[in-house]
């Protein structure tokens, strides 16, 4: 597996990839930005279906679609609530735009699928290079702001309170996210882009309350799905991001499972013993 080249370039790209995914991927579920990240990836796709039409790689379309996109849902106000509607209608118009440019391309059809469902096993030397340097850029610039950005997404009102730049920190965030939404397109499609970017920190969540524990969790659950995905692919018939939705999701609901059966034998032990929770009263 390792002679080709190709497979290569798949783990070597891959692994920023998941890192940049799982890092970020904690403060989406954190400030309960889960449909915004799925809209980027709608935006993205009209954006790389425009580049394809006009024979440019689609990771530039990617990015400066979700780039825009970001800077509008940004523009939307400072919260992230109330804005379900508007981002539905811009992620409606631009699925829509993106069909479009699509049935205007007359190329090879594996272009569109792999903005659909990812192609990560066609990366070329160019884009591993382009993609380790800008995922780790954005990493370093996201640890820069880890502190105010982690203050933020736990409490708006008292961060507001206390005179944060909200506005700076939600633009700022929603940039990173369009950005890092556009590196995770490659590995798992415009269509499957939760498995990366929510389904990790999603399941970190329950595995730990501690932020910086539950990042590094949500890394390696994105890292060790995208190894697992790739390996298992290489001796099958089957595509790649299959796999990885199938590990994450299957472990996600092992955890839940874990969970709430805990949960279960604690309320059951409470109800079994009513009174232990209280002192003995006094004697008379």
């Amino acid at each position: 597996m390792w002679s080709y080249q190709f497979m290569q370039h798949a783990f070597e790209t891959g692994t920023v990839i998941a890192i940049l995914a799982g890092f970020t991927g904690y403060f989406v579920v954190l400030r309960r930005s889960a449909f915004t990240a799925h809209a980027f990836s709608e935006i993205g796709f009209a954006g790389a279906a425009a580049a394809i039409l006009v024979n440019v790689q689609p990771i530039f379309g990617l990015l400066g679609g979700s780039i825009l996109g970001g800077l509008g849902i940004a523009a939307l106000g400072k919260r992230a609530s109330n804005r379900d509607t508007q981002i539905g209608i811009v992620l409606a118009f631009s699925l829509g735009l993106g069909l479009l440019f699509l049935s205007l391309y007359s190329g090879y059809e594996t272009e569109a699928y792999s903005i659909l469902f990812g192609e990560i096993l066609g990366i070329s030397t160019f884009e591993v290079y382009f993609t380790t340097y800008a995922c780790i850029g954005i990493v370093l610039f996201l640890g820069f702001l880890y502190r105010p950005l982690l203050f933020a997404s736990l409490d708006e009102d008292v961060a507001e309170a206390k005179g944060m730049p909200m506005l700076f920190l939600g633009t700022t965030f929603m940039l990173v996210v369009a950005v890092a939404v556009s590196f995770a397109v490659q590995v798992t499609g415009v269509l499957l882009i939760f498995s990366l970017m929510v389904t990790p920190a999603a399941t970190a969540g329950y595995l730990s309350r501690k932020p910086h524990r539950a990042i590094i969790i949500s890394v390696l659950i994105a890292v060790v799905a995208v190894w697992g995905g790739l390996f298992v692919s290489f001796y099958t018939p089957y595509p790649v991001s299959f796999f990885i939705t199938g590990m994450v999701f299957g472990l996600y609901i092992v955890v839940r499972l874990i969970d709430w059966s805990l949960k279960w034998r604690v309320r059951k032990h409470a109800e079994a013993e009513p009174r232990a929770a209280f002192p003995n009263p006094l004697p008379q």
